[in-house]
């Protein structure tokens, strides 16, 4: 296992998080619902899977040694995460893009770091282990950074004049707690796939993949909640027409499909790093994963919104401010590196 490999598969899966969307931004003539479930099939059903089959061989064989009580808790606590994905796109229209972002990954950071050692009565130990420390602080300092990106988002709008669809400061918040309690339930899954884990290493799998055929159900659990949610919106608006969506031109329909799936593989993308990033970090201070993905989702997110020129026309000082916080970030994931050393 390897630290600084940990924290940079980390990295490498919060950037392609922090990138998913671009390819959905490109979908033309298709409803949101139609291409969220179209990504949403290659990112929480193909990717998953295929990866798993090649995996493992013998799936029945595999899966017949694993409690049906661990399947039934991989589903439930993928369900909550999808609901923590529905409520986060619902807490960007009643907060804003800025504020929502850092209220919900703010408090996505803080539960899903947090609440898996609390609950387990570990909490305590966690802290005074050895880098305990050093890791409680990384979490503070990454989530004052989180406070600074957000301030800095705020100042763009202000500037451009960007408003969020329906301003409504109860219902964001409330909505934001929903998404930081319920998004954290992937974390919670792999938490509970010790089963599984234990499986794929007795199997001989590689240690970087030990977690991987528990995307499956986790992921499972998130889309029979997203797939619910879109159906549900299509049958109530009537605006929304999947035959309309579905008769625009060969070219136009492939190059959809081949968007959508870029950016759902993209998404499947960063929970495939992730595993690897969880597998390089010694297992008693595993609560740490969902910190370094998390902070470093808001440390792309920023520079992603730089090089795609979506600070243009704000001026000099709400970019110096974005890049502080940003680098803020960059100081968290190294604080907990040394807690870890």
């Amino acid at each position: 296992m390897s630290v600084v490999a940990g924290i940079g598969w980390h990295l490498v899966g919060a950037a392609s998080a922090a990138a998913f969307y671009a390819p959905y931004k490109k979908v033309k003539g298709w409803s949101w619902e139609l291409m969220w479930s179209i990504g949403g099939l290659f990112s929480w059903i193909i990717m998953p899977w295929l990866v798993t089959s090649m995996l493992v061989p013998d799936l029945g064989e595999f899966y017949s040694h694993i409690p049906t009580s661990t399947l039934v808790t991989l589903v439930f606590c993928g369900a909550l995460w999808g609901i923590g994905n529905i409520t986060y796109g619902l807490t960007m229209r009643y907060l804003g893009l800025s504020m929502g972002i850092g209220i919900a990954i703010g408090l996505n950071l803080a539960v899903g770091t947090l609440l898996p050692p609390l609950i387990n009565g570990e909490l305590m130990n966690v802290i005074s282990s050895d880098g305990g420390m050093w890791t409680m602080l990384g979490i503070f300092v990454a989530l004052i950074g989180i406070v600074i990106v957000t301030y800095a988002g705020n100042e763009k709008e202000k500037i451009l004049g960007e408003t969020s669809e329906e301003f409504n400061l109860k219902k964001g918040v409330t909505l934001a707690i929903i998404c930081g309690i319920f998004s954290a339930g992937f974390a919670f899954g792999l938490a509970a796939a010790g089963p599984i884990k234990a499986q794929s290493e007795a199997m001989g799998i590689n240690y970087l993949y030990v977690a991987m055929p528990a995307y499956g159900f986790i992921m499972g659990g998130g889309a029979f909640v997203n797939f619910a949610f879109c159906l549900f919106n299509i049958l109530r608006n009537k605006d929304i027409s999947i035959a309309r969506d579905l008769s625009l031109p060969k070219s136009q329909m492939l190059r959809n499909l081949c968007l959508a799936a870029t950016g759902g593989i993209m998404w499947y993308l960063q929970f495939f790093f992730y595993g690897w990033g969880e597998a390089s970090v010694p297992e008693q201070l595993g609560y740490i994963n969902w910190m370094l993905h998390m902070s470093g989702y808001v440390l792309f997110g920023g520079i992603i919104g730089l090089v795609m020129a979506e600070w243009k026309g704000v001026g000099t000082r709400p970019v110096r401010i974005l890049i502080a916080g940003l680098l803020v970030i960059t100081a968290a994931a190294n604080i907990v590196g040394i807690g870890m050393i």
